[in-house]
């Protein structure tokens, strides 16, 4: 019960990438021998089957990553950093995973410039009248998340969005939680600049992915430097690939590329509809379930939410909630999940979390309610 942190691999993706690793294992964009050429052309078609994810016919908008940390960090320095300048401010949200927050911090610390934080409401939404009054024509960019990784609040992405390109602001649209759930992609969310990891929707570690908006490619200056990027070096001087290939310094994560297209597939076999359908299930199941719990607190109340319930049990450490409940064989979260702005705001130093895939089930929740309630007596 640990999905918002990683998911489960689907055997698919295993396959794909065991398939590769024995028997197709080549460097891609360097070789004229057939084993490299199908390793490039396998990596590239995969960039089109995440286009066509995305919703969009233009490969060259994405770009492959590290993950989601690695491409909030790519556009904070890539594409924002150079048009920084005295007086400016970046917008986010007291809501964000530190991936999504520490980037803007530590370019507003060396820049000097204005980091201003949407606050929420007490049941965990963003305050959307806030955002406006934080928007001026200084503001380089708005940072969002799509889902809150801590409370599973969804948040009104087009009307958030909508409220920055009214004054056309750039908007970077957190989707490490959304992505399975959702339809997303720059233009069905009408953003510049969207994110999300593949370990995160039953794919591989260390891949990700980062979409930008035909507006805004030629921004996108490299990240790193070193053989894949150029298109010629001189002595004195070097040309760079354009966006996305000028993101690609040395050798990428091929194996983990072929794996995130199967975990696309598999997605696509099951339906996003039919997840979400699935975890909006489970979501009302335990919290109807967990309110019976004595001494229980539920974090936040937000308009929507999904698959992400965080709470606490009274007199009791998160921490010691979740070394109980793992003898149970039961695998939640427990401390600030990546967001202590977040927890700080709402007098809290840790919370237990739980968050639901679609291999979980109703006995999956019986099982946690009997271990909540084994704990309470044993605590009392």
């Amino acid at each position: 019960m640990d999905n918002a942190a990683t998911t489960q691999r689907a055997k698919s993706v295993v396959a794909a990438q065991s398939q590769f690793d024995l028997y197709e294992n080549a460097n891609i964009h360097r070789g004229i021998y057939d084993l490299s050429n199908q390793a490039t052309q396998k990596f590239e078609n995969t960039r089109t089957k995440i286009a066509q994810f995305l919703s969009s016919n233009n490969a060259n908008t994405v770009a492959f990553t590290q993950g989601t940390t690695a491409s909030i960090n790519i556009v904070a320095q890539s594409f924002l950093a150079p048009k920084l300048k005295f007086g400016d401010n970046i917008v986010t949200t007291i809501m964000e995973h530190h991936a999504n927050f520490i980037p803007w911090q530590m370019l507003a610390q060396k820049y000097q410039i204005e980091l201003r934080i949407v606050p929420m409401d007490k049941n965990g939404d963003l305050d959307l009248i806030q955002l406006k009054s934080l928007i001026d024509r200084k503001t380089q960019l708005l940072a969002v998340s799509h889902i809150s990784n801590t409370l599973g609040t969804i948040h009104p992405i087009d009307e958030i969005i909508g409220i920055a390109k009214s004054s056309e602001i750039p908007v970077l649209v957190d989707a490490a939680q959304s992505a399975c759930h959702f339809e997303i992609g720059v233009d069905p969310l009408n953003c510049d600049f969207l994110t999300f990891s593949g370990h995160k929707m039953f794919g591989p570690f260390g891949v990700g992915i980062l979409q930008v908006s035909e507006k805004y490619v030629e921004d996108m200056i490299p990240y790193n430097f070193g053989g894949g990027i150029i298109e010629n070096v001189q002595i004195k001087k070097t040309n760079f690939r354009n966006f996305p290939h000028n993101l690609d310094a040395g050798t990428p994560n091929v194996s983990g590329v072929i794996g995130l297209a199967a975990a696309l597939k598999f997605i696509s076999e099951i339906g996003k509809s039919n997840m979400e359908s699935h975890i909006n299930k489970l979501t009302l199941l335990a919290l109807d379930q967990l309110s019976q719990v004595s001494g229980i607190e539920i974090i936040g109340n937000p308009k929507k939410r999904i698959g992400i319930i965080s709470f606490n049990l009274k007199n009791i450490h998160p921490h010691d909630v979740a070394s109980f409940l793992n003898k149970d064989g039961i695998a939640l979260r427990a401390g600030t999940h990546c967001t202590q702005p977040l927890l700080s705001a709402m007098g809290l130093h840790a919370t237990a979390r739980v968050s639901f895939s679609i291999y979980n089930n109703e006995e999956d929740i019986n099982t946690l309610i009997v271990s909540l309630k084994e704990l309470m007596k044993f605590w009392s």
